[in-house]
């Protein structure tokens, strides 16, 4: 027989035939997506923390005003970070992140540059709010 294959199978001459197959593994979980149930709350969370935030800045509202901003910035980053982690959970990774369980190393360059704009947001905001005072 030409190529070592009968018509029911492969030739018993040639035992290396079953063994050449390459096996494929195949991922059977489907890509994570955002549930409305993770979403919802996070929603609710950055709405309420950025409207705690804004008003006592807008209309300086006494002497409470500065602690109600802090609280809402306090909730708004709560919700960012609970933002993230769920997207880290469902597969979602930020530039120059490695993705999650995957052994590579971030790139610094890109943890500097993450680290300076958080640090200058929140300098932003603790020096806006200071000013109410």
């Amino acid at each position: 027989m030409p190529g070592g294959l009968a018509s029911d199978g492969p030739d018993e001459q040639d035992p290396e035939a079953e063994q050449t197959t390459p096996e494929v593994e195949v991922e059977l979980r489907p890509r994570g997506k955002f549930r409305i149930w993770q979403v919802a709350p996070i929603v609710v969370l950055a709405g309420l923390g950025s409207l705690m935030f804004a008003f006592p800045l807008a209309f300086g509202t006494g002497d409470g005003g500065s602690v109600i901003a802090m609280l809402g910035l306090l909730l708004g980053c709560c919700a960012a970070g609970w933002g993230m982690t769920t997207a880290r959970k469902v597969g979602y990774t930020w530039p120059g992140l490695p993705a999650k369980s995957s052994g590579e190393r971030a790139d610094w360059r890109f943890v500097a540059l993450y680290t300076a704009i958080a640090a200058l947001v929140v300098a932003l905001a603790v020096w806006r709010v200071a000013r109410l005072r």
